[in-house]
């Protein structure tokens, strides 16, 4: 139980971290302060990395670095037991999407089922949430990259595999709930049919 509550607090603070980071991004930040840096290394100890890596220097590596905390952290959930994976991958394994031959895009998955179907259901809603996110850093990125023309057409790609990927997930995430509100339905039907005399 302690583990569970250490572990949602460090998500908690990932998603703050990351609310820091969209905001430097706004203001058109390039570098990580300081304190941002250190909250990073910090967070990182905490999850139980004896020597973690040098504090990321820029936004971008922040960004990147505090997603990388956010799966381990959502892979250590204990009511999703099984990761999610792709069909053309193995378990535990990462999928991408390649850009370029220099730059690629991890695609997020929905969790599989779990044992309680409520709690299934939010993380797949927050997996979804997750790749809009991830949608609306890369779109910054290629807005940016037009506006300082810094290779926009791979921000751009890499805008639209970031939309692919939540439109998929938006678009299964639908069809589950979609599904599952009918399995209810029936099974609430055939209860009633057969309590009746």
């Amino acid at each position: 139980m302690a583990a569970e509550i250490h572990r949602r607090i460090l998500l908690a603070e990932s998603d703050l971290l990351l609310d820091d980071v969209e905001i430097l991004r706004l203001n058109d930040a390039a570098e990580a302060p300081l304190r941002l840096r250190e909250a990073i290394r910090a967070m990182q100890i905490r999850l139980g990395r004896r020597n973690p890596p040098l504090p990321p220097a820029t936004l971008d590596a922040a960004h990147d670095l505090v997603f990388a905390v956010q799966q381990r952290l959502m892979a250590a959930n204990p009511k999703n037991p099984r990761p999610a994976r792709h069909s053309s991958r193995p378990s535990g394994q990462p999928l991408f999407t390649v850009i370029r031959e220099d730059r690629k895009w991890k695609v997020l998955s929905l969790p599989a089922p779990g044992s309680d179907e409520a709690e299934w259901i939010e993380l797949v809603e927050s997996t979804v949430e997750r790749a809009w996110d991830r949608w609306c850093y890369a779109q910054h990125h290629a807005i940016r990259a037009a506006r300082l023309q810094t290779r926009p057409q791979v921000a751009l790609a890499v805008a639209r595999a970031a939309w692919n990927n939540y439109w998929l997930l938006l678009q299964d995430a639908e069809r589950i709930k979609a599904r599952l509100t009918v399995s209810r339905a029936l099974l609430a039907g055939r209860t009633a049919a057969a309590r009746r005399p």
